[in-house]
């Protein structure tokens, strides 16, 4: 693909998500425009559509994808709806930027893998944006330097201030510590072998059958050990935190000190109340990123191989959450176009 002046992008998806991406394309990144909007609500996508000069409104992905002025995909529908899109998106041999999950299970996102690899280059960048935020840019330029040594011991935690009446067990580790799953692999450079998960007895403050907080284990193919506290019923916030532990140091991130006030007897900061809050900026690289590299004809960042990486491990998560104890990992062999 030569670079074009502007891509014209169609957005799937017209959710909190996807109405956030319309808005950061129509007004934050550069070179790119909102073409078309496509949901399953008409007239949500009616409204959503009308913000933006020229973009046409749409209830089916492959007819928006067919449109002459559309040049690239954005999904941001729900994970169920995530395989289709991608196959449709693949078969125009369009480029995407679809928000994680790549899809919900194993087997679709091996799917989708198949696909991209029968097309013979990648198409595909996955939303893993954790790996646009400054903080966790910075910690992962340090690991390679090496100042550290060898990273040991990964301590991740994952608090919500409260989660949305639809959220299962299961979800916990699917659509949270998914997050965890790619920020492990990304920064120790170690696939995950190991899945375990522990469950303390659940806060008073989760819903009912909400098995809330968890305590994740990884095991990885270096040697190292990633934790995970995941709670989504902390009441307080939203909150993200990593530390390595490595042979000569650690380092740590997300402590939230940008701002400290002291006023009236009292000191402190603010917390931030959900991720789109605490990562904006990390959405707005990653977006512009993306736009860049496509409008150069090139997919950069985190692709399908990570997509199924993370949801072979997120389904052995949830199998040790029902069953108990340790489950292994098992990964299809890496194919040569994810290098």
């Amino acid at each position: 693909m030569t670079e074009r002046v502007t891509l014209g992008v169609a957005v799937i998806g017209t959710g909190k998500m996807g109405a956030d991406h319309v808005r950061r394309i129509d007004e934050v990144i550069s070179g790119a425009r909102v073409s078309a909007v496509v949901d399953i609500d008409a007239e949500r996508a009616k409204q959503v559509a009308a913000r933006v000069d020229g973009c046409t409104a749409h209830t089916d992905p492959a007819s928006a994808m067919a449109a002459a002025d559309v040049d690239a995909v954005l999904i941001a529908s729900s994970g169920p709806a995530h395989e289709a899109a991608l196959l449709q998106a693949l078969e125009h041999d369009l480029p995407v930027l679809c928000e994680k999950p790549l899809t919900p299970d194993a087997a679709s996102a091996l799917r989708v893998l198949e696909a991209e690899q029968r097309l013979g280059r990648r198409r595909v960048q996955v939303g893993f944006m954790r790996r646009y935020d400054a903080e966790y840019m910075k910690l992962k330029s340090l690991l390679e330097t090496g100042q550290l040594g060898r990273p040991l011991m990964l301590h991740n935690r994952h608090r919500n201030a409260a989660s949305p009446p639809f959220f299962t067990s299961d979800m916990l580790i699917s659509d949270s510590v998914a997050h965890e799953t790619d920020v492990t692999r990304w920064l120790l450079g170690h696939e995950i072998t190991a899945v375990t998960v522990l469950r303390p007895t659940p806060s008073a403050n989760a819903p009912d059958d909400l098995q809330d907080p968890q305590f994740v284990v990884f095991e990885t193919d270096g040697g190292a050990l990633s934790d995970v506290e995941i709670f989504v019923n902390c009441g307080f916030g939203y909150q993200v935190q990593a530390e390595v532990v490595c042979e000569r140091g650690t380092a740590r991130v997300g402590d939230g000190h940008a701002m400290v006030t002291n006023m009236a007897g009292r000191w402190g900061g603010t917390i931030a109340q959900d991720f789109v809050e605490r990562f904006a900026d990390a959405y707005d690289r990653e977006v512009q990123a993306w736009v860049d590299a496509t409008r150069r004809g090139h997919v950069t960042g985190p692709g399908v191989w990570d997509g199924y990486a993370a949801a072979v491990v997120c389904e052995a998560g949830v199998r040790s959450l029902h069953e108990g104890g340790r489950v292994p990992v098992e990964l299809v062999e890496r194919p040569a176009l994810y290098g």
